[in-house]
């Protein structure tokens, strides 16, 4: 849940509901000030109590309240002076009091949703964990990857979906964590360039073959696609993680990413229509075209 002020450009705070009954434990303005500081950082009530200049239990009156409200929450617990001090934030930084139910409306950004974007997009924030392949020399072939600014123009797409900023979601394809491939994952670039790209790759429907010199092979039409231009996007349960998905944008050099890019952002209803020979299976293949002849990709074509 979100509260959202459209007046100066759309800003938005996650929020939680709280009954009527808990309304009361906001009534003081002490109760107000702490919550705020929680607001801004975990903190134990002791801090509390020294950074309002009041007597700490005071604070441990209000905080007690507020944990049984579901107001705020323990985020970390420490030894100090031979005793566990208890760090406590807040919830959601805002909270809703709601007075009838909820009804229709349209979408505040005037976006289309998609269920292709599901489960990766969800309630308004981004769900996954994006994946770059590193810029620096890695892999069996040594390899850098030229991919990883195409996912800007990726994440900017995404950004009109969110009605919240969140914390950095990107990561290195050699930083990546074990627990982390088990998450939502949106992976740019291909086995080549990209070790996570590689630990997948054999298990989707449309993937890369090494023996057809990474080229793009495809069980649903039998087809192969061998240019350096031809990309793919592919959405499918991750490998690592029944319950988690996949997005693949990727192509067997960096003019196929370009090209699967450009397909992503310029014909995205095209794309979450599913493969031609398979609407079910959710993998697409395109080919880039330059256009203006100066040497770079700016238009594709759907191979399937």
């Amino acid at each position: 849940m979100f509260v959202v002020d459209i007046d100066k450009g759309l800003k938005s705070l996650p929020a939680v509901e709280i009954p009527a009954r808990d309304a009361r434990f906001l009534s003081s303005e002490l109760a107000v000030r702490i919550l705020r500081l929680l607001s801004a950082k975990a903190m134990y009530p002791v801090e509390v109590a020294r950074q309002l200049k009041v007597h700490e239990q005071k604070v441990y009156y209000h905080i007690r309240n507020f944990q049984r409200a579901g107001i705020v929450k323990v985020v970390r617990e420490e030894g100090r002076q031979g005793a566990v001090a208890r760090f406590y934030a807040v919830e959601k930084p805002a909270l809703v009091l709601r007075f009838a139910e909820f009804q229709d409306t349209h979408k505040l950004l005037g976006q289309k949703n998609s269920a292709f974007l599901e489960p990766f997009i969800r309630d308004g924030r981004l769900n996954a964990v994006i994946v770059v392949g590193s810029p620096d020399p890695h892999g069996p072939e040594k390899a850098r990857s030229r991919d990883g600014y195409y996912g800007m123009d990726l994440a900017l797409f995404l950004g009109t979906y969110l009605s919240y900023v969140p914390d950095s979601y990107v990561r290195l394809d050699t930083e990546v964590r074990e627990a982390e491939l088990k998450s939502n994952l949106i992976l740019i670039g291909g086995p080549i360039v990209n070790r996570v790209t590689a630990m997948v790759n054999s298990k989707l429907q449309v993937r890369f073959d090494k023996e057809s010199h990474w080229g793009i092979k495809s069980s649903v039409s039998g087809n192969v696609y061998p240019n350096d231009e031809c990309g793919l996007i592919v959405k499918a349960k991750n490998p690592f993680n029944p319950d988690s998905h996949l997005l693949l944008v990727a192509g067997k050099r960096h003019a196929g990413t370009r090209a699967a890019i450009i397909a992503f952002l310029k014909n995205f209803a095209e794309v979450s229509s599913g493969n031609v020979h398979n609407r079910s299976v959710n993998a697409r293949v395109v080919e880039g075209v330059d256009l203006d002849s100066d040497g770079v990709i700016d238009e594709v074509e759907f191979r399937e």
